[in-house]
């Protein structure tokens, strides 16, 4: 089982606010703008004699309310097609393990959010990786490379889009690709579109399940922790026209009895959040990816490409390792008492030799933070001794 590239150094970091030092955390994707109050609301108004266990498949009340949600992105789905689940992350896991037995493979482009390789190893299944380069953004690698990796234990296809890490945004043409690739290898495509709020381009956003053809092979992984600043209270959902999958699927959700059921009131409530909260958190995440990159690119060796969607960027460092200089950062340096957490993006990658000199870097602070952050790093990489010599780009 592999380490959280996002959470491994939390010891370190902890030392040094226990040292007395301010710690700015871009290694994890936990907004910092405040939850929609109609989801506030809704959880100190909870009342009940007996906190009872929930449907399995969640409550109903919630799942119709998310039909009418996803119409608005003209994602078409029924009541039956939804089960609710403790997280995207569940959602993900029980995906795999529904449809896919041990020594089953799954092609997925990398850098990829490190715990898709967890919930692989978990249930059995086995990774196939495609790299995808910095150097063209991060764009979805040719079909004739998906097709060098399929064989007769391949079994799926595996996207994140808006993508984590990278913040990539695949395009209309990139998704027709994957259809076809599916369709003609009678594939499942496992689409991770907890990000979709955001997408900074003009382009309209385009859903696994806006593919026409394989309806019944999209099984479609969301969660309402990073739309409403939700993340603790482990909301998700899995949603697919499949009936055997989610027949199976409610298999692993019984042997897990419910999602939480305080969850599920606060999320049905926040499916009422008024359009200028989202448009605000909207721009207010531009602002950060603007400032973010624009301040990356001026420092001398660093490189970020411009992500389209999410709040992440993965950034090349004039490093010679990331992991070391991370952990060096939190363990041995700190500028006027401040100090940042990054996390290391070869955790991204299964693919030995990649991500070796890139970090991914969360947009999740105000402005004013992030400046003060990035002034740490410029002064750091200026102080660390694994430095390297030629510019990146």
């Amino acid at each position: 089982m592999p380490e959280s590239p996002i959470r491994k150094l939390v010891p370190l970091a902890n030392q040094a606010k226990a040292r007395g030092i301010k710690v700015y955390h871009l290694n994890i994707g936990q907004p910092d703008l405040p939850t929609p109050e109609v989801g506030i609301k809704a959880a100190r108004g909870f009342e009940r004699r007996v906190f009872e266990y929930s449907p399995s498949e969640g409550i109903l009340s919630f799942r119709e309310k998310l039909v009418t949600y996803y119409r608005k992105f003209d994602i078409r789905v029924d009541t039956d097609d939804i089960i609710v689940t403790t997280g995207g992350s569940e959602a993900v896991s029980f995906s795999f393990m529904a449809c896919l037995d041990p020594g089953d493979e799954i092609i997925i482009p990398e850098p990829a959010y490190a715990n898709y390789m967890a919930f692989a190893i978990s249930s059995g299944a086995v990774i196939r990786t495609i790299p995808s380069s910095i150097d063209d953004g991060f764009a979805l690698p040719s079909v004739e490379r998906f097709k060098t990796l399929i064989s007769p234990r391949t079994k799926a296809v595996m996207i994140c889009n808006p993508n984590n890490p990278t913040g990539y945004l695949y395009s209309q043409k990139e998704m027709n690709q994957l259809r076809d690739i599916v369709k003609e290898h009678d594939l499942f495509l496992f689409s991770d579109e907890v990000y979709r709020e955001f997408c900074y381009t003009g382009a309209p956003y385009i859903s696994a399940f806006h593919l026409e053809g394989i309806e019944d092979h999209v099984v479609l992984v969301d969660s309402v922790s990073k739309r409403y600043s939700e993340c603790g209270i482990r909301i998700g959902a899995l949603i697919t026209k499949n009936r055997q999958v989610r027949d199976n699927v409610m298999k692993w959700c019984q042997a897990r009895l419910s999602p939480p059921l305080i969850g599920q009131f606060v999320a049905e409530a926040s499916l009422d959040t008024p359009k200028e909260y989202m448009l605000s958190v909207y721009n207010e995440y531009l602002e950060r990816r603007n400032f973010l990159v624009d301040r990356i690119n001026r420092i001398d060796g660093c490189y970020s490409p411009i992500p389209m969607g999410a709040f992440y960027t993965l950034a090349k460092l004039p490093v010679d390792d990331a992991d070391a200089f991370c952990a060096w950062c939190l363990r041995d340096f700190s500028h006027e008492g401040q100090t940042l957490m990054m996390a290391p993006a070869s955790g991204f990658y299964t693919s030995p030799g990649y991500g070796t000199n890139e970090v991914r870097l969360a947009y999740v602070l105000n402005k004013e933070e992030l400046a003060k952050a990035l002034t740490v790093l410029e002064h750091a990489l200026e102080a660390y001794p694994g430095r390297t010599k030629t510019p990146l780009r």
